[in-house]
């Protein structure tokens, strides 16, 4: 199977009503180049796992703007602080998770684990509604596994069979979501031959990749750029 494609034509694996991981935290880690063709991609209501909906206008900010996020799963709104007020207006659904208990339960989901227990939010307004169980004298809040239809990555580097090389803290929750979506499209800075990678440095392995598309816009210091 060729996996290296074009933006354009990656994006038409996702369709309205999906659900959609996306990697980031706010626009560092985050597939631009993806998120700018999925703007122009007729995809809506959409379900978007994600630390947080970019920033105003920026990101996935202009997803939230089209109207294209009908549901936001994430820990970290304030970034883009558009966010509340689509909630408020009721234009949009959101479910808020401490950050960690989100990373864990995008790992749980990739490793087919059915829930898990943690102390994280036992006892506030995030335990509301859900599973609590005292374990050992502590108060434990049932948390599920979360997964997707579809997951856009970023990696630094990428070779032609998937295998992907991150750069530092850009990897944030690329990798876990690569491991829990059922159609996983990574953006990667660079496209290499199979070989060139070092084994050592390669965190996702190719078999998690069904689609690999180079970047065209990447975040500098002057902010969202063109390569």
């Amino acid at each position: 199977m060729q996996k290296q494609m074009k933006a354009e034509e990656a994006v038409q694996k996702i369709q309205s009503g999906d659900t959609l991981m996306v990697g980031g935290f706010g626009l560092v880690g985050a597939p631009l180049t993806l998120i700018d063709e999925l703007t122009r991609h007729d995809a809506g209501g959409l379900t978007v796992i994600s630390n947080n909906l970019g920033e105003p206008g920026r990101g996935l900010g202009i997803l939230l703007r089209q109207g294209k996020v009908k549901r936001a799963i994430g820990s970290y709104f304030t970034s883009n602080r558009e966010v509340g007020d689509f909630y408020h207006q009721g234009k949009l659904e959101i479910q808020l998770l401490p950050q960690g208990t989100m990373s864990e339960s995008i790992r749980a989901g990739g490793a087919g684990i059915g829930g898990y227990y943690t102390k994280t939010s036992a006892g506030t307004e995030l335990a509301k509604g859900k599973e609590v169980r005292e374990i050992n004298g502590e108060l434990y809040v049932l948390e599920l596994p979360l997964k997707a239809n579809v997951a856009l990555v970023k990696a630094a580097k990428a070779d032609t069979l998937g295998n992907l090389v991150y750069y530092k803290t850009a990897r944030n929750f690329n990798p876990l979501m690569a491991a829990a979506a059922d159609f996983v499209i990574a953006e990667a800075d660079e496209i290499v031959e199979a070989g060139e990678l070092s084994p050592e440095e390669i965190v996702t392995p190719h078999l998690f990749v069904d689609a690999i598309v180079e970047s065209r816009l990447i975040l500098s210091k002057e902010g969202v750029v063109s390569k």
